[in-house]
């Protein structure tokens, strides 16, 4: 991400095309419901960062691939939309892009 320090590579926001070859997805009959569920994904993954300024942040590979995986899980498990999604994969792409947490 720019600004963060990281120093990990820059990566786009999976494409969907990239969704439906995860998904396997070989028709255009669910092109609308793929790019909602790949844009829903790219947003929470922003907010689960926190305070990402659409301006300065961009994604670096680990988010990128975060967004994917939350994408590819959302479409196999709908209920996943709805509750918190502990999926070890998830839990280490997101590891240290962390930047604002919640108050218990």
């Amino acid at each position: 991400m720019a600004g963060s320090g990281s120093g990990t590579a820059v990566c786009d926001w999976p494409t969907l095309d990239e969704l439906k070859q995860v998904l396997d997805i070989t028709s255009d009959d669910w092109e609308v419901t793929a790019e909602r569920v790949l844009e829903s994904a790219i947003f929470e993954t922003k907010l689960r960062v926190g305070d990402w300024d659409e301006f300065l942040d961009e994604p670096d590979c680990a988010l990128a691939q975060y967004a994917l995986r939350l994408a590819e899980l959302i479409s196999l498990r709908p209920e996943a939309a709805t509750e918190t999604i502990t999926d070890p994969t998830l839990e280490r792409l997101m590891r240290g892009h962390r930047r604002k947490f919640g108050v218990a």
